[in-house]
């Protein structure tokens, strides 16, 4: 169901994430479901965001979606960036870091706050629901 990479020295709790992925795609009734989740470091997160969505500049949370049989796709995390956001947000690193992932897992599923107005407040209310 989760398959997890991480390429940093950041220490994580498998279990936490994978409690959260299961809710989140219970919720959406997509239980079936399998996704990878990778950390990587700021360099490299760059590199992807770069590539992929044409800014030069280092990002917390990319997704990329797979659709390939039950596997939605992955989602690649920069601790580094989440911990400096959940610095400037003034929440602790844990809540930041759960928020990103559950916010990557949306993108999966085809949530896009950059579409509308409207799905953008889909989206976060579907966020704060899952991260409650």
């Amino acid at each position: 169901m989760l398959e997890i990479n991480n390429l940093t020295n950041f220490a994580l709790d498998k279990r936490s994430f994978s409690t959260v992925a299961k809710k989140v795609l219970k919720g959406e009734n997509r239980e079936t479901e399998t996704l990878s989740l990778a950390f990587v470091k700021k360099e490299e997160i760059k590199k992807l965001n770069k590539k992929f969505r044409k800014k030069n500049k280092a990002t917390d949370v990319l997704s990329f979606e797979l659709n390939e049989g039950n596997n939605l796709g992955e989602i690649i995390i920069c601790p580094e960036v989440v911990k400096e956001n959940a610095k400037k947000y003034g929440v602790t690193a844990k809540k930041e870091m759960m928020k990103v992932f559950i916010h990557g897992i949306l993108h999966l599923l085809g949530y896009d706050h950059e579409k509308s107005k409207k799905q953008a407040e889909i989206m976060e209310l579907k966020q704060e629901k899952y991260l409650n």
